[in-house]
């Protein structure tokens, strides 16, 4: 018995061990001692402030940044756009229609009315180049109708089962429109 709980006793001082082992913060106190020593995490906080972040260790990263043209501020900003039409905007309504997809959305907040013009007013375009199909937007107080549409209408299923945001989110156009706005370019000039 004695021998059984000798090889316990040394089984959980390893395990113990073990544990504080992986963690290298396991007994040290808050201090810069202990952040030097901390694990890198990976992930920088919200998506927002880890774009930001990205952007930055690219331009950190090319030797021809020109610093004087960079605009944080603006990708920012942009970044606040597509969070509030992602969160703050209600799908009161969505109806299948002959190729394609009418959906009713309404804003939740001021911001989200303001961010809702500014996306609407370039999106259409832009899915249009990427996709052929056909985005139209009426205002309608403070609701927004967005009628979506393919000539193929192989397609209005996947328009359907998109939906406002997977329609809003769709295209690999986003990542270069970022980069384009974070270093002062047009970021629509090529969708006019």
């Amino acid at each position: 018995m004695k021998r059984e709980g000798a090889i316990f006793g040394l089984l959980c001082a390893l395990t113990a061990t073990g544990l504080a082992a992986e963690d290298p913060l396991a007994g040290m106190e808050h201090g810069q001692e202990g952040e030097a020593r901390a694990p890198v995490l990976t992930e920088p906080g919200n998506d927002a402030f880890g774009t930001i972040q990205e952007v930055i260790r690219k331009l950190n990263a090319r030797r021809d940044t020109d610093w004087s043209e960079v605009d944080l501020e603006a990708l920012r900003q942009h970044l606040l756009d597509m969070r509030d039409m992602t969160v703050n905007v209600e799908v009161v309504s969505r109806e299948a229609i002959t190729n394609g997809l009418e959906v009713v959305i309404r804003p939740t907040t001021p911001r989200a009315r303001r961010a809702l013009e500014r996306v609407l007013a370039a999106h259409p375009r832009q899915l249009r180049r990427e996709t052929g199909w056909t985005m139209q937007v009426e205002e309608e107080g403070e609701r927004s109708l967005l009628t979506v549409t393919s000539s193929d209408p192989a397609d209005a299923e996947k328009i359907r089962g998109l939906g406002y945001i997977g329609l809003m989110a769709y295209g690999s156009h986003h990542q270069r429109h970022h980069w384009m706005i974070a270093t002062g370019g047009d970021p629509h000039a090529h969708s006019r």
